[in-house]
């Protein structure tokens, strides 16, 4: 059984709340339905994370490598500067899809680059919840494809 883990980054708790310009007005927890809804019918164990701390989710990541098969992470700004989390990415090496709510590209000039693409499979933004559907089922099909 594939086995992937969800990790929400910093303020993503908020979603609803937050900026819905932007992020829209799905909260967290129904966002964690659709995916848990997602796995189970594609026969995938998932595992959801949510921390505003950085090392907390680089803790996440690190023990993912002990039992994971893949990872989709919305890393929030940390992807936009946290050398930490990417560094804790490449070592794991797990296949990994990042994904933002948010057109990255279309925002703030700080927002357009991450430095989590560089060592992830691809990444997924400006779709909103749909961002992370696109992510969990291209990762199911990336793993079904190496099985």
């Amino acid at each position: 059984m594939l086995k992937i883990l969800l990790i929400h980054g910093p303020n993503l708790n908020l979603l609803g709340k937050r900026e819905p310009e932007h992020y829209g007005t799905m909260t967290l927890e129904d966002i964690n339905a659709k995916m848990t809804r997602i796995a189970a019918e594609n026969n995938v164990e998932l595992r959801v994370f949510q921390s505003n701390s950085e090392g907390a989710l680089i803790d996440a990541i690190q023990d993912a490598a002990k039992w994971a098969s893949g990872i989709v992470i919305n890393p929030g700004a940390y992807g936009h500067y946290s050398y930490a989390l990417r560094d804790a990415l490449a070592a794991v090496n797990l296949p990994t899809i990042e994904t933002h709510m948010s057109n990255i590209h279309a925002r703030e000039e700080f927002r357009r680059a991450t430095v989590i693409s560089p060592v992830v499979l691809g990444c997924i933004t400006g779709l909103g919840r749909r961002s992370y559907e696109c992510s969990l089922r291209a990762l199911i099909d990336i793993l079904q494809d190496n099985q």
